[in-house]
């Protein structure tokens, strides 16, 4: 270890990624201290019948002995369950689809960890997220800059679309800069043994888990009719103005616009462009669903992925739910971004238009399965420069 090194506190999760990020820190002359994050043991709601972070507890803990440096396992489970878990159920309730992963990342791993990382004495948190972060100064005064990571198929910038400047003036990437081959290649160097470990899928920080099932342990099961949608229905040919409120209106269904083909659950427990789980045949495409009625408890589908009932145009964003991490290139005009709606999904081209109440965000080309609560990020080349809730 370098003298008078910086000390950083690194998310260990027992996966390659942050086996990594520990390695080059230390490689780059950084005091490294692994921290595993346990955030869940409520048996009232069970995750899943498997304990994937006991394994993952585990083999943080060796690549932390290999890389002899200190280790120890932190309790987070009730800020998880009333930050994430609770706000999960509350808007699936409300016929909404959260994001856990990004709100796993703005309320516990930048907030609750990385205050507990500045208790121990670090200038920093590291993530083995596959993002960048770079600087600009601008009337003297820095700002921070959250970039795209190099790889294209592993870019992570989506998932932290919620930080803030004071989040990311404490937080170092080590591996944006690299592919994911790359850090396998690192990792199997150095011996570590998460070097061929398959990445974690389900919900974030915590492992599988299949949602209905999660869902059904707290909300509401109850009987609600299937309603299917003709492709030609009227609504879709009616012709909208022109500006960007009334591009980003929503298709109001009423009972009186589909045939019922099935029963379900409870629309709660469905999000708009879900196919799975609709247990309705004889149809020659998929259904899809449309939209979600969870006070007459009615969903709504479309046969085909490409039926105009899942497509929009635009979104609206409440003034509340806006996030700028560059507070400094607020528009005071429409400005042309790039945008998605959820992780991996291309960016397209959209326009900002700001209102005192919120903002609106048309894409150029129509966008599938836009759903409320879900968060919208857009950006300027390959800067995440905000983001926000749909509403």
């Amino acid at each position: 270890m370098k003298p008078n090194s910086k000390r950083v506190v690194v998310g260990l999760s027992g996966g390659v990624d942050s086996s990594v990020t520990a390695y080059l820190l230390q490689q780059q002359g950084y005091e490294v201290i692994g921290l595993f994050m346990k955030n869940w043991h409520d048996d009232s709601v069970t995750i899943s019948k498997e304990c994937p972070w006991l394994e993952d507890s585990y083999d943080a803990m060796l690549v932390a002995e290999k890389l002899g440096i200190p280790f120890q396992t932190v309790d987070l489970s009730e800020e998880y369950k009333q930050r994430i878990v609770d706000y999960m159920f509350a808007e699936y309730e409300r016929g909404r689809t959260p994001n856990p992963d990004v709100l796993c990342n703005r309320e516990i791993k930048f907030d609750v960890f990385l205050k507990i990382a500045l208790e121990l004495g670090a200038d920093y948190i590291a993530t083995g997220h596959y993002c960048r972060k770079g600087q600009v100064e601008k009337d003297g005064n820095i700002f921070y800059q959250l970039l795209a990571g190099v790889d294209n198929n592993k870019d992570q910038s989506y998932f932290l679309c919620q930080l803030n400047q004071e989040q990311l003036s404490k937080t170092l990437f080590p591996i944006g800069e690299l592919t994911k081959l790359e850090v396998r290649t690192i990792a199997k160097a150095q011996g570590l043994v998460t070097a061929e470990k398959r990445d974690s899928q389900g919900l974030c920080f915590v492992g599988k888990v299949s949602l209905p099932d999660f869902l059904q342990q707290q909300l509401t099961v109850k009987k609600g009719r299937i309603l299917q949608v003709s492709d030609d229905h009227p609504m879709y040919q009616t012709k909208r103005e022109n500006t960007p409120g009334s591009i980003a209106e929503k298709y109001a269904y009423t009972s009186s616009d589909g045939l019922e083909v099935g029963t379900h659950n409870g629309a709660h427990f469905f999000t708009i462009g879900q196919r799975k789980g609709l247990a309705v045949g004889g149809t020659k495409e998929p259904l899809f669903v449309l939209a979600t009625d969870v006070d007459e408890n009615i969903i709504y589908v479309g046969e085909g992925k490409a039926h105009a009932g899942l497509y929009r145009s635009a979104l609206w964003i409440e003034q509340k739910d806006i996030h700028w991490i560059r507070t400094d290139l607020i528009p005071q005009k429409p400005m042309v971004v790039q945008a998605r709606i959820r992780y991996r999904q291309p960016l397209t081209k959209a326009t900002l238009y700001s209102t005192d109440k919120g903002l609106y965000l048309v894409f150029d080309k129509p966008q599938s399965a836009i759903a409320a609560g879900q968060f919208a990020a857009w950006y300027l080349d390959n800067e995440l420069i905000g983001s926000g809730v749909i509403g």
